[in-house]
């Protein structure tokens, strides 16, 4: 049977622009890692080459219902120590032209965990323009799906 992204993250199929991936007939529990700030080698223009900016990660997936729950073991969840640990990893690892690469790459590394049915990313550049607040990307990617899923 295949499985399409809307089949394993529903709201897709709507086209809903809802900040929550958490779907209680659908199976989904809903994690989350608000307003990590760190400090990324970013940007195109010179002078964003020559220090580093403040990006803020907001970090939503979309996980199918475990038994975390009922069992209290960390083992039975995806763990966000993990991936925040892992994003500060991805961070600090190199220079990113465009904060839609370091999406990217934070999306990747969530689904790496079997569990992870999308992820939703958001990477704002907190330091642009003095008179915004912030500028960014925020994507969603969902589990590529196999034929014989």
């Amino acid at each position: 049977m295949t499985r399409t992204p809307e089949a394993i993250v529903p709201h897709l199929a709507a086209g809903s622009d809802s900040p929550r991936l958490a779907d209680a007939l659908g199976g989904q529990r809903h994690i989350f890692i608000r307003d990590l700030v760190l400090s990324c080698n970013i940007g195109v223009y010179r002078h964003e080459r020559d220090a580093p900016q403040r990006v803020r990660l907001n970090i939503d997936l979309a996980i199918a219902d475990d038994t975390a729950g009922a069992t209290d073991r960390l083992a039975d969840t995806v763990s966000y120590e993990r991936i925040v640990e892992g994003a500060r990893a991805i961070v600090d690892a190199r220079h990113y032209n465009l904060v839609e690469t370091l999406a990217e790459a934070l999306a990747a590394l969530c689904l790496e965990d079997p569990r992870v049915n999308a992820a939703r990313i958001r990477v704002e550049k907190l330091d642009v323009f003095a008179d915004t607040g912030a500028v960014g990307v925020e994507i969603e990617r969902p589990r590529k799906v196999s034929p014989e899923n």
